[in-house]
This record gives structure tokens, C-alpha cells and sequence, in this order.
């Protein structure tokens, strides 16, 4: 495996619902071990891209390639297999509400590993230290803040130690300073793993805070990817125009 090649390559993919069409074509590489940031006005197809990726949805065209292999033509039992390399976030956190938090980080553990039940309570723990959340096993989805939930989340998405992290909208719901929590302790985690991390967002701050590759999406196509620094210098109207309503950029005139 050549480690400097892209982890994911998504080539010409279209996806439409009705005449919607919110996915034009797209190209887009995921560089290995660092985290790409997908960017975006919502209805842009951000969520979308993530949910062909696991199969979630079917393309109408284009093609996935994940280490070379393409996945949109992969079985059920491949495609199993390599959802089991990928860790998710929610956009809602997506906990039981009827499990404790050690029950349900160990969810994932119980069905997809033998792990003995002294291993499953080590793993949880291990996690839950990971996150800043020791001592919470015991504690029902209802107890938890909106910070509290997704951390948790995220220590459900670890705890199999997947290749891949994907987050949807992590700061989603969240007030300015749990959002600053949240970017910190993905930066954090990322520096830990050393894995790819996949973050769909609106957040333009947040954005900045944690990519080290920023893809940006307008109206099905891509408008501009790059380093965090390479998005700032862009030119091109529509770029200037979604960074505006948050940094102190100036626009210039004119369309994508």
C-alpha cells in the first residue's frame, strides 16, 4: 500500500432526487491520515457524499474507490466488510436512549468482536478516559449535554479503531463554546489515531480549526480544495462569498 496515494477517490459522481440534482459529476481525492473537511451552504450534497461512501445510498453514476478497490460495485458482504474500517458520527449523536453510556459505546464491541466482557468494560473505559468523560459509564443519553452526547458518540466511533472517522455536522446543536470543545478534542483524537477523518460541516471557524484539507462544495460541483491557507487566498466569487459571512474577508463580485 503506497501511503502518500489517497485513501478514497470518489470519480464523476452524480447523484439526483427528482430534478434535484445534488451531486454534478464529482471528483474528489481523501488524502490518507489527515483530516479533509467537506464544506459547504446546506443542500450542497456534503451528507449526501458521505452516505454513498458507506453505502448508505447508491450513486446514479461515478464511481468509490477505497484503496484502490471501487466499492460501488462491491457485494453485500464486501461492502460489510469495509464498513467495519469506518467509525461514524452522527449529526445527532445517534445513541440509544434505552442503554447507559458504557452499554452503549460496548455495542459495537459485542457485535463485531469476541472480546471477553473484562475486555469490552476496559475498552469502554479506555474511550470514555479518551473523550474527557471517566467515571459516566452509568449515566443514561438523557443525563448528558449536547457536548457530553456527541463525546460519547465519538468513543462509540473509536472503540472498534477504525481506518476511517467520518463526522456529520459535529458541531451541529452545539453553543460557540462547546463547538471550540468539540474542534479541540477532534484535533486532539486525530493527533492520537493518526487515522482519516472525514468532516462534513457548515462551520466555517471550525473548519479552519481542524483541516488540514478543505474541500468546498457549491450546487453539486466542487469550487475549490486545498490546505486551509489555499481556501483563504481563493478568488473565485463563491468561496469569497461563504467565508465572508464569518471571517473578515472581503467578497468580490461575480458567481462561482
Amino acid at each position: 500500500m503506497d501511503e502518500s496515494q489517497p485513501i478514497i477517490r470518489f470519480r464523476g459522481i452524480k447523484k439526483a432526487f427528482a430534478d434535484n440534482q445534488v451531486l454534478a459529476g464529482l471528483d474528489l481525492d481523501i488524502p490518507r491520515g489527515k483530516t479533509t473537511v467537506i464544506l459547504g451552504p446546506s443542500g450542497t450534497g456534503k451528507s449526501v457524499l458521505v452516505k454513498l461512501l458507506v453505502g448508505l445510498m447508491e450513486a446514479d453514476e461515478g464511481q468509490i474507490f477505497v484503496d484502490g478497490v471501487d466499492i460501488t460495485q462491491a457485494g453485500v458482504h464486501e461492502m460489510f466488510a469495509f464498513r467495519k474500517r469506518v467509525g461514524m458520527l452522527f449529526q445527532d449523536g445517534a445513541l440509544f436512549d434505552s442503554m447507559t453510556v458504557a452499554e452503549n459505546i460496548a455495542f459495537p464491541l459485542l457485535r463485531h468482536s469476541d472480546l471477553s466482557e473484562e475486555a469490552v468494560v476496559a475498552a469502554v473505559r479506555m474511550r470514555l478516559d479518551q473523550v474527557g468523560l471517566p467515571g459516566t459509564e452509568d449515566l443514561l443519553p438523557s443525563e448528558l449535554s449536547g457536548g457530553m452526547r456527541k463525546r460519547v458518540s465519538l468513543a462509540r466511533a473509536i472503540v472498534l479503531e477504525p481506518e476511517i472517522l467520518l463526522f456529520d455536522e459535529p458541531n451541529s446543536g452545539l453553543d460557540p463554546i462547546t463547538s471550540d470543545e468539540i474542534d479541540a478534542l477532534i484535533a486532539r483524537m486525530k493527533a492520537e489515531l493518526g487515522i482519516t477523518f472525514i468532516v462534513i460541516s457548515h462551520d466555517i471557524v471550525g473548519a479552519f480549526a481542524i483541516a488540514d484539507k478543505i474541500a468546498m462544495l457549491y450546487k453539486g460541483h466542487l469550487v475549490a480544495e486545498g490546505s486551509p491557507e489555499d481556501i483563504l487566498r481563493s478568488q473565485t466569487p463563491i468561496v469569497r462569498r461563504f467565508l465572508a459571512r464569518n471571517m473578515d474577508l472581503p467578497e468580490i463580485e461575480g458567481d462561482a
